[in-house]
Parts: C-alpha cells; structure tokens; sequence
C-alpha cells in the first residue's frame, strides 16, 4: 500500500527534508580544538512557517554543514528580553517555549530535546565579572527563535543548548556582550544572534504574502547589507537615524539587535562580513550572515 503525503499540510516540507538531514548530521565532523575558533552567526530565524519551505530549511542545514559541529551552541534570541542576564535551564529535554499563536497544532507539539548543557553554563558565567550575575532558570526552555532553525541546523538535537536573554537594546552594549563572549568560540561554543533582519509584520500586506516585496523592507536589507559588507559598525549603530524603511521594517527593535551581539563576538567587529542566507519571506528580510 502506498502512502500519500500533501504537501500543502503543515510540516509537510519539514517531512520531506528531515530523513536525509539526519542522515548528514550524523556523519558530520566535530569541532576540535586544532579547527581553532568557531564562527559567530546572525540568522533569521522564521519561526514556525520556516518548516513549510524546503528551499530555506536546505540553506540553514548546508550552512551547518560547512562548519564543524560545535561543541555546544549559545543562542540569543529576540523573543526573550530579560535583564539581569539570565540563561534557560540546563537540564537535558527541558521543555520548549512555543510563545506562537494563529500556527497549526502539529506547531505546538513538536519537540527538540538536548543534552545536559551544565558545562556550558559554567563556560558563560566564567567569562563575566565577578560583580555580574548571570541568572540560571531551572525550567525555562528554549523559545521559537532559537529550538526551530536549531531543529533544522542539528535536527538529530545531539548538542548541549542554552539561550541567553537579551538585557537591552544599546547597540554599545550589545557589542561589548558579544566581546564578553567571543572568548568562547575558542572552546568550541557556537555563538548565534537570532532575529530577522526585517520585522514588519503589522504592515505587511496581501500582495506582501505572494511574493511581492515591500520597499521598507526592500530598502532596509539593501542598507544593512552594504553596511555589513563593509564592516561599517559606526552606521549599523545608528540603524535608528540612518537606516531607510523604518519604523516598517523593524516597528520594535527586537529582532534586529542580536546583530550587534553577533558582530561584538567577531575577532574583527569591523572585517566585512559573509552573507549566508538571502531572500524575503512573505516579503520579510531573511538574510543571515556569519563572522570569522
């Protein structure tokens, strides 16, 4: 008997890509301390609709592959802004945070269970001052924007996790975190700012969702991408006086800061950076890049 599957159900695409997705991830290499250094990522994350398209889910899971796989990953995500800093819990398959609404069922029950993560939280505490606390939660999980393009990166979800919060949206403050943390790279942590480089979504529009590009957002990606080609730091921080599009493209700021984390966390914040990822989702920026 032959089964059939419709490709217009959701997840359906996520169904296609998984079985050879597991097959690579199980033969790729690890990191070991002789690869030096891992990079530092920005990605657009795209929440749960990132499943329904097969083109997106090959980029994120070929970028994966290119590099070794990390020892264990930090991710900061743009739907948790919490100060003092505070990381999830580290207990293995903590549960996940599904703060989506309007999404199919088959959304809210997907799960991405990872290893214990103790020892990265002891790596993250250990590269701040004394007089700064990183809070550890017990049972918080990990949120949309980092367990659903983690699940298509690692989708065999055989590497330690914890997501750290945002504690503010000071650009300055932002890099200098990114310094903090840049140390980390070399014990084979991989350090990802997860956002969307545009974030309009109370503006986007029918003809938005068919494929037609909004000029905000448009506009915003051609800036931020020769700012970021040219390792412009001095602009990309002044985003709110100089970057056409908004307050479209980014109506909160959220989604585009976790850049600045990502930048603070390069050993050259000002080296021009490697594009990764390109295109619009529903007429939203999807470009991610990586820093050396």
């Amino acid at each position: 008997m032959t089964t059939t599957v419709d490709p217009t159900a959701p997840g359906a695409a996520f169904d296609a890509f998984l079985p050879g997705a597991l097959a690579t991830s199980r033969a790729q290499r690890p990191w070991t301390p002789q690869d030096g250094a891992l990079p530092a990522l920005y990605l657009s994350h795209g929440a749960p609709p990132l499943f329904d398209d097969g083109d997106w889910m090959d980029q994120l899971h070929a970028w994966a592959r290119r590099m070794p796989k990390p020892k264990s990953i930090l991710i900061i995500s743009a739907h948790w802004e919490s100060a003092p800093l505070s990381l999830t819990s580290p207990f293995a398959n903590t549960p996940l945070v599904y703060d989506f609404g309007g999404f199919a069922r088959r959304y809210f029950e997907m799960q991405y269970g990872t290893p214990d993560a103790s020892e990265l939280g002891r790596l993250v505490a250990s590269v701040f001052p004394d007089v700064e606390t990183v809070h550890q939660h017990q049972s918080r999980g990990l949120d949309h924007g980092a367990w659903v393009p983690l699940k298509v990166m690692y989708p065999l979800g055989d590497v330690p996790v914890l997501q750290l919060s945002i504690p503010t949206h000071d650009p300055a403050k932002l890099l200098d975190l990114g310094r903090r943390l840049r140390p980390l790279r070399e014990e084979g942590v991989m350090i990802i700012g997860s956002g969307f480089m545009t974030h309009g979504l109370p503006f986007l529009t029918r003809d938005a969702m068919m494929g037609k590009i909004p000029g905000w957002s448009a506009d915003f990606d051609a800036w931020a991408q020769d700012a970021l080609a040219r390792g412009d730091v001095d602009t990309l921080m002044n985003y709110l006086k100089r970057a056409p599009g908004l307050p479209y493209s980014h109506p909160t700021v959220e989604h585009f800061v976790p850049a600045f984390i990502t930048l603070g966390a390069a050993s050259n914040p000002e080296a021009p950076v490697t594009t990764t990822i390109e295109g619009y989702m529903w007429g939203l920026s999807k470009r991610s890049f990586q820093v050396a």
